[in-house]
């Protein structure tokens, strides 16, 4: 293994390592009150960027391009395919062409565990929607 694989992998692994304290942190916290900003600055920053250009502190380590989420709308034409975007964030759509999922499913991490099943899908619910309204604002080329 030459030396910039070792960075790469060394890289990968702090990464990996930042994600699971983040994922630990994230259940013992509640970010129910927070608005859809805070919550992408919180959960997909560190991957995507503050603006959302895919240009994250951690996406230099990763072997797939972070995507940009401003030009989602403009990749489709100048529509925001609102619901496909709820479903990659809370897990029910696995994008093929990753294979593997490698982005995290927040929709699970946002499901509080000391609340009713009803209550907890609402609040979960709530969080994606506000996220997902979020990644809409950061849309540009969009009709």
């Amino acid at each position: 293994m030459n030396r910039h694989s070792r960075h790469v992998v060394i890289a990968v692994v702090i990464a990996l390592l930042l994600l699971v304290i983040a994922t630990v942190a994230a259940r013992a916290q509640d970010y129910s009150s927070y608005t859809g900003e805070q919550l992408y600055m919180r959960f997909c920053a560190s991957c995507h960027g503050d603006k959302g250009q895919g240009d994250g502190p951690v996406a230099a380590a990763f072997r797939i391009e972070v995507p940009d989420l401003t030009r989602i709308a403009a990749r489709r034409g100048g529509e925001y395919p609102e619901e496909q975007i709820r479903r990659i964030i809370d897990g029910r759509e696995v994008l093929p062409a990753h294979g593997t999922r490698v982005m995290p499913v927040w929709g699970f991490e946002f499901y509080a565990q000391n609340m009713d099943e009803k209550d907890a899908a609402a609040r979960t619910e709530a969080m994606v929607n506000r996220l997902t309204d979020y990644v809409r604002s950061l849309q540009r080329g969009m009709n």
